[in-house]
């Protein structure tokens, strides 16, 4: 029997998922839940919302979490079919939990961790400059951003270069499955990107950025007065790049910077 839901994602936000690189998703899953997943985070942290002053650190790093809320938040309906529309069908492993999560305080402090570049997807390099990224985004469906907190333009939205996924897809044609790292990637701090139009990653709690696994950003300095909670996690894909399937909006976005047919 067909399946009568409506579609998530309209052509017109597939289209622009594959010039810009990403999408936003409102409402991509519960308030509520965003509110339960920030509690627990606020326990890893072992900091409280009602004690500034121990909001010493601009920014706390925390992994991985497998909890039922996030597991739940990770596994909406509605993202099932956005991880559908934009990876391809059955093309992705449903996620085990999220994560990581850069917690970011408000600071008048540079966070050290600012700069622009490409999340890695495989490698087993102790030196994570080593791992690696190829064109076929081996080990990586999407890039995603998950909204636990309101973030505004003050609250260290991530930072996004409309359509750079193109530019990365292209620079990375010529290394082939063996795919650059990061080291090379980042030799000349992604200025090759450096006009394209700059976005911010802003929403209310339950907001998801699904993003083309190529497209370059970064974090930026808290000047908000709320702590930002969000989560930078893959979607992981079943396996590799199938050439007897229809191409995902993920490949034709590489297919079409590169000017390729594979």
């Amino acid at each position: 029997m067909p399946d009568s839901r409506p579609a998530c994602l309209t052509p017109r936000q597939v289209e622009s998922f594959i010039e810009d690189g990403y999408v936003r998703i409102e409402s991509a899953f519960p308030a509520d839940l965003a509110e339960a997943c920030r509690d627990e985070l606020w326990a890893a942290t072992g900091l409280s919302p009602h004690e500034l002053e121990g909001w010493t650190q601009p920014v706390i790093r925390i992994p991985f979490l497998s909890s039922p809320a996030f597991v739940r938040a990770a596994n909406t309906p509605l993202l099932h079919q956005a991880y559908d529309a934009l990876a391809g069908p059955g093309r992705w492993r449903a996620p085990q939990g999220l994560g990581t999560f850069p917690i970011r305080f408000p600071s008048p402090d540079a966070p050290g961790d600012d700069g622009w570049h490409v999340d890695m997807s495989f490698g087993d390099s102790a030196d994570f400059m080593e791992w690696r990224v190829n064109v076929r985004s081996s080990g990586r469906a999407l890039l995603m951003l998950f909204l636990f907190s309101d973030v505004t333009p003050d609250d260290a939205p991530t930072r996004i270069r409309k359509g750079s996924h193109g530019v990365i897809a292209r620079e990375l044609l010529p290394y082939g499955a063996q795919g650059a790292t990061l080291r090379q990637l980042s030799a000349e701090g992604y200025a090759s990107t450096a006009d394209c139009p700059e976005a911010s990653a802003t929403g209310l709690p339950g907001t998801v950025y699904l993003c083309h696994p190529f497209l370059v950003h970064a974090a930026q300095p808290h000047r908000g007065t709320t702590p930002r909670f969000m989560a930078q996690p893959p979607l992981v894909p079943n396996g590799e790049f199938d050439p007897a399937l229809p191409p995902s909006p993920v490949q034709i976005a590489i297919r079409r910077a590169c000017g390729l047919a594979f």
